[in-house]
């Protein structure tokens, strides 16, 4: 007989957490040797203790999601098995997985569709092996996110990310900028718009400040994500989400 699954529950549901540990060993192919509410506890303890897989609720407490608290553990303990399951249906949530670059040894799944213990050991047993599952409506909307995102490059930035960017667009300098919105230290403004570069993919392709800037002026402008092959040409997406040359 196979030995149970060492498994690390990460639910924030307080009422919830307990239930389904208790669940899950009762179907005697898992062994529950944590159970916490947070991705940062959840790290500390794959850092202390050997688990074989690990139960994560998308939406944790803390300051990190389920995905984000999976990619970190990963980072120590590449490719461990990991199950998420959610009610969520955040775009932000679907961002974090894609940028996450979780490719194997997981499942995705809808919370309410695979709460019972019974319908999730077939998962994690799936995950140890290496095989992953995603359901359907989840691939689905990763990919409308995907592509809403590199159509309108705002939704790739925070609200005050969006300010600056709209801004740097009218030619402002940074010190306008810092005045128009209110920061009391222009280099805060440095700052932004480096978060800026990175989320449209500018910093891999710019070799300096002043040519990602002019980029992201571009983009912010346009209103559409553009990117420059080696030659500095610049493309973007068509209809049949391809890169061509932008004219």
């Amino acid at each position: 007989m196979a030995s149970p699954i060492r498994l690390l529950v990460v639910e924030d549901n307080a009422r919830l957490r307990p239930a389904l540990a208790q669940g899950l060993e009762a179907t005697g192919a898992v062994r529950v040797v944590h159970a916490c509410a947070g991705g940062e506890e959840a790290l500390e303890f794959c850092l202390a203790q050997r688990v074989d897989a690990v139960l994560m609720d998308v939406q944790l407490a803390g300051k990190l999601n389920g995905i984000e608290a999976a990619a970190a553990i990963r980072r120590e303990h590449p490719r461990l098995p990991v199950v998420f399951y959610s009610i969520q249906d955040d775009d932000e949530y679907y961002r974090a997985f894609r940028r996450c670059g979780i490719l194997t040894h997981f499942a995705y799944v809808r919370k309410s569709n695979y709460l019972l213990p019974a319908m999730l050991v077939p998962l994690l047993r799936d995950a140890l092996a290496g095989r992953s599952f995603i359901d359907l409506d989840i691939a689905s909307r990763v990919q409308e996110v995907r592509l809403r995102d590199e159509h309108d490059p705002m939704a790739l930035l925070e609200p005050a990310e969006q300010a600056v960017a709209r801004l740097l667009a009218q030619g402002k300098t940074n010190e306008q900028i810092a005045a128009l919105l209110g920061f009391h230290d222009k280099r805060t403004i440095s700052r932004v718009n480096g978060q800026i570069y990175a989320a449209w993919g500018l910093t891999a392709t710019a070799t300096d400040e002043k040519v990602a800037r002019t980029r992201a002026a571009l983009i912010a402008g346009a209103g559409r994500l553009i990117r420059w092959d080696d030659g500095g040409n610049p493309l973007v997406l068509d209809d049949r989400e391809e890169w061509v040359p932008w004219t």
